[in-house]
């Protein structure tokens, strides 16, 4: 407990709330003391404890009537009440009026002062629950998922079955980086009979794989060095609602058997605690990786991958829905022109072909990205191809040989576009890539956004191959 931690001590006996008062501040919290219910009820605007501790019996307003006023004032606040006389039903009653927990006179002091750590430990979780279901709620509808593609039509027709079960299995969405995984999970949320409910959004890419554990799962006060107090975990914030455990792939094996126990019997166990915890929760989750292959090949668990994949969604990459990245560009470029107050109203025919050849390695995110800046560049009020920063893929032309003229085979010097050739014959595919990305990084002495624009690709789409080929860059 830190000395952060406030701590109102109610009670007319001077002497004990004295001595209550001189332990719990060598225990390092912050405390005042009341000698009756209206003195209290004064000091709360201003000191606005985290725990307040009572006597039942008071001069003037007794301890229930207290407890009442301050459920009014702040219901967050924790009560203790304290009750003599031989008797607990004044205590009892107060515990169903919603005192958190009640103490027998004599006081144990040092009974009091786990209570107050308990009180408040249990104070910190509530705000911290209430902040998870404040955030979750609110969303996208299916409305907002922009395109007319086939193929995207058939994965949100799929999608708003999903989203209206109460029920709902595991969902685990695939695709490509950049093509709007996390959107379609918050719809399906949103736009489900669970949408007033927490929708918590967990990175399992930037999470530490140390830190993971305690992340999800919360952990007890003492379970390790820094646990100074017990710690709700996602799992429990997502109470009633749905986690969305983006990048599943990157989660450690270590952890994995940790996830399944919690997804197939709906328990948690926080770190350094010794019981599990009902969990009531819907499970999204989503990755760029080929999880079937990866658990073939023992880098991702099988029994997991079958219990996310009960329901498959793969999104369309954005190259195979046609027509759709001209509808996404209008839409980002009225979006960008508001926010930074550029009067830029269309796409020229030729940035429009532009848009609709390039085969978008990072997808709707990467145009995201080249829309806001060409509407940063532009300096009229229309989008032209130089203000795209797009190379349009060449094609060398085919000469039509004459009669009698010999047909001249392909060499490894047929240019790419830009003049670099083709890499000599019996090179894979994969061995090239890697030679681009690494030189690509030697050439940006290890600066990742300067070597993702030499290659001409998206930062994101950068990491995912340095991290798929193991490349430090």
């Amino acid at each position: 407990m830190t000395g952060s931690t406030s701590i109102l001590i109610v009670d007319d006996e001077r002497t004990l709330a004295r001595a209550i008062r001189a332990y719990l501040e060598e225990s390092g919290y912050t405390v005042e003391v009341a000698g009756d219910a209206e003195s209290a009820l004064a000091l709360l605007p201003r000191f606005h404890p985290d725990v307040v501790i009572t006597d039942v019996r008071l001069p003037g307003l007794d301890g229930i009537a207290l407890l009442r006023k301050i459920r009014e004032f702040d219901p967050a606040i924790s009560v203790v009440v304290m009750t003599a006389h031989g008797s607990i039903e004044g205590a009892v009653e107060a515990v169903k009026l919603g005192a958190f927990d009640y103490l027998k006179k004599p006081v144990d002091l040092e009974e009091l002062k786990l209570i107050a750590e308990r009180a408040h430990e249990t104070n910190t979780l509530r705000q911290e629950l209430s902040y998870y279901r404040r955030r979750g709620t609110g969303g996208p509808s299916f409305t907002e998922v922009i395109g007319e593609s086939p193929a995207l039509r058939t994965v949100l027709d799929q999608a708003r079955e999903i989203a209206a079960l109460d029920d709902t299995p595991p969902v685990l969405i695939t695709g490509e980086t950049g093509t709007g995984k996390g959107l379609v999970a918050r719809t399906i949320h949103a736009s489900g009979p669970r949408a007033a409910q927490p929708f918590i959004d967990v990175n399992c890419t930037a999470l530490p794989a140390t830190l993971m554990e305690s992340e999800l799962f919360g952990h007890e006060r003492g379970a390790f060095t820094d646990a100074k107090e017990s710690r709700l975990g996602l799992f429990e914030a997502a109470e009633g609602g749905f986690i969305f455990l983006d990048e599943i792939g990157d989660v450690e094996i270590s952890l994995q058997g940790k996830l399944l126990k919690a997804i197939e019997e709906r328990v948690v166990r926080r770190v350094g605690g010794v019981r599990d915890r009902k969990i009531d929760v819907r499970i999204l989750a989503a990755t760029n990786r080929d999880l079937e292959r990866e658990a073939s090949q023992d880098r991702f668990r099988r029994d997991l991958y079958f219990r996310l994949a009960v329901l498959l969604l793969r999104l369309p990459p954005l190259r195979e829905r046609g027509d759709d990245v001209l509808l996404l560009a209008e839409q980002y470029l009225r979006r960008f022109g508001a926010k930074y107050g550029r009067r830029v109203h269309r796409i020229t025919a030729e940035a429009q072909a532009l848009l609709r050849s390039y085969p978008w390695p990072g997808n709707v995110r990467e145009l995201s990205h080249v829309i806001e800046r060409a509407v940063l560049w532009s300096r009229s009020d229309e989008i032209g191809p130089d203000h795209l920063s797009l190379t349009r893929p060449v094609e060398p032309p085919l000469a039509v040989p004459s009669e009698g003229m010999a047909v001249q085979e392909p060499t490894a010097e047929l240019p790419l576009p830009g003049g670099q050739p083709l890499p000599p014959r019996g090179t894979s595919l994969e061995q090239w890539e890697r030679t681009l990305l690494e030189q690509a990084l030697r050439e940006s002495a290890g600066n990742q956004t300067r070597a993702a624009e030499r290659l001409g690709i998206s930062r994101d789409t950068l990491r995912y191959r340095l991290k798929k080929y193991g490349i430090t860059g």
